[in-house]
């Protein structure tokens, strides 16, 4: 779609007032330090950590298993439903406030169950939110539930069957944690039988893993979205695949660049992505360990890679797409999306 041309300069306007949606995002990723604190006091629990500045100064990773560790010792302060439901609400006025109209929230029960906390406290207190977001702040949230896959299928079965009580709150499941050496193989079975319930998949794939791990994701999952998926470029057949079949990457450039998959936001692929006509689209992963929230993606991105207004129409209108909302839902935001597009002077 063309649209009446937009000066440089206006471009961070742009994409901090367009309307858009966000599919990944980890809601523990989402714990601010100062939160966590809070949490911390509240439930007369001891961070390993003096003071704010000093648990930030740890937020320096080499790679995903650095990150994962760090990412689980914040986890320790959420007890109750309460907790969750905090976190939970302080991410989605944030997405609120970034022009966030549609966001599928990943979260894990394996992590919180193993700190003693029941399923049932991390679905309520995060569902809550969910409704309270689409009441007070006009946001579609929905929950996505991700299997940990350096545990076992036998534990990602357990973690399905906890959630049987609540899986209408539940839009879908995905596969998260460390990727090198748990392929989606792996949780072929767990998958096909989150399927069989109704339930929609994603998995994070090509991340860190090689593009195998992207077909084994699309062809012993069955996933209709590829989470991450930045090393489907070094797959000529793959990315063809995934143009043609519009499969969806859930793209997080800051948590690329913080983990070092790329030098540097520069050499990010995202740009090639688009023209190379893949449905990509901007995420946070976890914004509160890698310096930013989907703005903050965005702005950051165009400005290293030098994209442009009609890069920034087609992440937006692919995010809706991507979605797992209604059709009609879907070309309400996209119109919604286009009318923005057509007044932004």
């Amino acid at each position: 779609m063309n649209h009446p041309p937009i000066a440089p300069d206006r471009l961070p306007e742009l994409l901090r007032r367009m309307p858009k949606a966000e599919l990944h995002m980890h809601i523990e990723g989402s714990l601010e330090p100062e939160l966590m604190f809070a949490l911390a006091k509240r439930n007369q629990l001891t961070l390993p950590y003096p003071d704010v500045a000093s648990l930030k100064q740890a937020y320096v990773f080499d790679n995903l298993q650095d990150f994962l560790n760090i990412y689980h010792a914040g986890t320790q302060v959420l007890r109750t439903e309460q907790d969750f439901y905090d976190m939970t609400w302080a991410y989605l006025q944030r997405a609120a406030a970034d022009q966030v109209i549609h966001t599928e929230i990943f979260f894990d029960t394996q992590t919180h169950t193993g700190h003693g906390v029941e399923e049932s406290v991390v679905i309520s207190g995060l569902h809550r939110a969910c409704v309270d977001a689409q009441a007070q702040l006009g946001l579609s949230a929905s929950l996505i539930l991700c299997f940990l896959r350096h545990l076992s299928e036998a534990q990602a079965f357990e973690a399905l069957e906890q959630a049987l009580p609540q899986l209408d709150k539940l839009v879908g499941v995905g596969l998260a944690s460390s990727e090198l050496g748990h392929p989606p193989e792996k949780f072929a079975r767990v998958f096909a039988k989150a399927r069989a319930l109704g339930l929609r998949l994603v998995a994070h794939a090509g991340e860190e893993g090689p593009p195998a791990y992207i077909w084994g994701a699309l062809d012993a999952l069955k996933v209709e979205r590829i989470d991450h998926g930045v090393q489907a470029m070094k797959d000529p057949a793959l990315m063809a695949r995934l143009a043609q079949q519009r499969i969806p990457l859930t793209v997080c450039p800051l948590s690329n660049i913080k983990l070092r998959v790329f030098p540097s936001l520069a050499q990010h692929n995202l740009g090639q992505m688009l023209d190379a006509g893949i449905m990509a689209t901007v995420n946070s992963d976890d914004p509160a360990y890698f310096g930013g929230y989907i703005n903050d993606n965005l702005t950051q991105t165009f400005a290293a890679l030098g994209m442009t207004a009609q890069h920034a129409y087609q992440l937006a209108h692919n995010s809706f797409a991507a979605s797992f909302a209604e059709a009609s839902t879907k070309q309400v935001w996209q119109d919604r999306l286009a009318a923005f597009f057509d007044s932004f002077e």
